[in-house]
């Protein structure tokens, strides 16, 4: 499908806030600061948010609802006839809807799919709303902590990742002609989420989605570098003297599992991010 880019200053119909379409048949991913955020304005814990609400260990929003005349399902968070019921906790994905959100070359950029702005077609509200530019959008809908978050984490996802790479290069497992890591890799980028976040198991995950963070969570740098320094020290404490190729092995992949599990949260492909992983380490002597 082709993909129209915007820049900020793109003139829009981009001031509607509250539930429309956007609300029935998506797929919203969520990063750990999300999680956080929508229990803080639910007044729940995030374990508790996580299991009630959403899949796969916390990486997806359920959508459950009272279906709408499509026959698409509403967000677990929809009040039929109210709209979003924790509209101040709403995660990034919400925020942009129905743009989208890429990185590249350090830069974000904003697009979406089609050459016809979606709102105009699915949700005639819109259409004598005022109009605004992509940046005043973006000001409006206060999303820029929410963007933080999301580059954070995507930071910590290539962290998690080298844990991976360590773990196969550093340790003299690709040195032995070992083939089985990288295929391995490119299965896990393959598998869907369930199956995914059943193979990294429950501790992982946890720590992964939910993790025991006791600091304020309206600044997103501060709460991913704290969970980044949980997590690297999960990993010491879990892989740090492994003896055999084979605990090496194993250990590999869980960690490139958990990544990859965080990048389907941040809307990844993780197909594409595997194979990105298994190119760079057959580029430095790995072996599939």
């Amino acid at each position: 499908m082709q993909t129209t880019k915007l820049n900020s200053k793109s003139i829009l119909p981009l001031t509607c806030t509250r539930a429309g379409t956007c609300c029935f048949g998506k797929a919203v991913m969520l990063n750990p600061w999300e999680i956080l955020c929508f229990s803080k304005e639910k007044k729940i814990t995030p374990r508790e948010f996580r299991d009630l609400y959403c899949e796969f260990g916390g990486v997806q929003l359920i959508f459950d609802g009272k279906p709408d005349k499509k026959g698409q399902k509403a967000c677990s968070q929809y009040v039929d006839g109210f709209g979003c019921s924790v509209h101040m906790g709403r995660p990034l994905a919400c925020r942009l809807y129905p743009l989208g959100r890429q990185i590249q070359f350090d830069k974000a950029q904003y697009i979406y799919e089609g050459t016809t702005f979606p709102c105009l077609t699915d949700c005639a509200e819109v259409l004598n709303l005022p109009k605004l530019s992509v940046g005043e959008y973006l000001k409006d809908q206060e999303a820029e902590a929410f963007e933080k978050a999301q580059d954070e984490y995507l930071s910590i996802m290539q962290n998690i990742a080298d844990i991976g790479f360590e773990l196969l290069l550093d340790s003299g497992l690709a040195a032995t002609g070992d083939r089985k890591t990288l295929a391995t890799w490119r299965e896990l980028g393959k598998e869907p989420p369930a199956l995914l976040a059943e193979r990294i198991g429950k501790e992982w995950i946890d720590c992964l989605m939910i993790p025991e963070i006791t600091i304020d969570s309206k600044n997103p740098s501060t709460f991913a570098q704290k969970h980044n320094d949980l997590l690297l020290l999960k990993a010491q404490q879990n892989f740090g003297s492994l003896q055999t190729f084979k605990e090496l092995y194993e250990a590999s992949v869980l960690i490139i599992g958990v990544a990859l599990h965080l990048a389907r949260g941040l809307g990844a492909d993780t197909k594409e991010i595997s194979e990105h992983w298994i190119e760079s380490a057959k580029s430095h002597g790995a072996q599939e």
